[in-house]
């Protein structure tokens, strides 16, 4: 979803709705883009992370 263009394969849909209501499907679109929106203010902006993502580590 966050490539460009925004393409997923039909596969890749079905798997999904499969998994989720169509309304979740809609909710997930919205939030993914929405994050997507922000990351790319974020860059434009030079936005400095603040660092509270902090993946774990693999011990």
């Amino acid at each position: 979803m966050t490539e460009m263009p925004a393409d997923i394969s039909d596969a890749m849909f079905a798997d999904a709705a499969a998994h989720f209501s169509e309304a979740q499907l809609v909710e997930l679109a919205a939030t993914v883009a929405l994050e997507n929106y922000r990351a790319r203010i974020n860059r434009v902006f030079l936005v400095e992370s603040e660092g509270r993502y902090q993946p774990d580590s693999a011990d």
